[in-house]
């Protein structure tokens, strides 16, 4: 395999890092500290997230879209709902990430031997806040898609992340956990698609590689 793969390019935010607080662990410490009573759950937050990334010009302004569409779906106060977005806003640390179990030695390992490039739907202070705190270097560029380019899946942000590494679509991998998002985006591209699987039995669109770990992304290569 490794004859016919150029060059890697790496989803962030649950493909090598992940918050130490969820949004489950979040989300009623922000309603407690705004002083309001939960009206909502973090699976209702997270099933919106992609909706608004395109019209949203950073990650607070994302975030209080999605609350206030929760809170007029629910007919509640949408001011009640920016004070909520407010205080997650202030209970969140970017700089509390953690590597995925093998995201470490895996990037360790492609670094120096491959191209290595990041798409990430993340706003740019937010993604650069993690990956310092992580000390990730290794990467020739990061494109933050629905703010450098359109959101993922459009193939623009994964066409960027190509052009800086000098690679064609059908020599490189994309790493993610996102069928929506990574794996539809590779396709569109071009590129071959690693999915970090989720349990889903019969995914859709359907990945070349599925993935238990970052670390699998070395077996491909081998």
């Amino acid at each position: 395999m490794t004859d016919s793969v150029d060059a890697l390019v790496f989803d962030i935010d649950g493909t090598i890092c992940e918050y130490e607080r969820t949004t489950a662990d979040l989300l009623p410490l922000a309603f407690e500290r705004a002083g309001v009573d939960q009206f909502f759950t973090a699976t209702e937050y997270i099933s919106r997230y992609e909706e608004f990334l395109e019209s949203s010009d950073s990650v607070l302004d994302h975030r209080e879209h999605c609350f206030v569409d929760i809170a007029r779906e629910k007919d509640r106060d949408i001011e009640l709902a920016r004070e909520v977005a407010a205080a997650y806003a202030a209970e969140r640390d970017h700089t509390r990430v953690r590597f995925l179990d093998g995201a470490r030695k895996t990037l360790d390992a492609l670094d120096g031997s491959y191209p290595l490039a990041a798409v990430t739907n993340g706003d740019p202070e937010m993604q650069s806040q993690k990956l310092d705190s992580l000390g990730v270097d290794c990467f020739e560029t990061v494109v933050h898609a629905g703010y450098d380019a359109p959101a993922k899946p459009s193939p623009e942000p994964f066409e960027m992340a190509l052009s800086t590494i000098e690679t064609p679509p059908e020599r490189a991998i994309y790493v993610g956990n996102s069928l929506g998002a990574d794996v539809a985006g590779a396709h569109n591209t071009g590129m071959t698609a690693a999915w970090l699987a989720d349990g889903t039995d019969e995914p859709e669109p359907v990945p070349e590689y599925s993935l238990d770990s970052p670390r699998d992304v070395l077996d491909i290569l081998e």
